[in-house]
């Protein structure tokens, strides 16, 4: 696995953290149990696993 800078790390939670955000803008558009809703609560839930991994390896925990 590659090495990443103290920057790239918090670089991409600033992403993550704005993605979810703009899903979860958008998920109360959908409707229920639709297959695009699936996908976007899911989706979110892996960005929230991503985040609190780069968060453990920040230290940040």
């Amino acid at each position: 696995m590659d090495s990443f800078t103290k920057e790239d790390l918090e670089e991409a939670l600033r992403a993550i953290a704005s993605t979810i955000s703009k899903c979860e803008k958008v998920q109360p558009k959908l409707k229920e149990g639709s297959p695009q809703h699936t996908l976007l609560i899911r989706r979110i839930k892996a960005l929230i696993i991503a985040s609190a991994l780069i968060k453990r390896e920040l230290g940040l925990d």
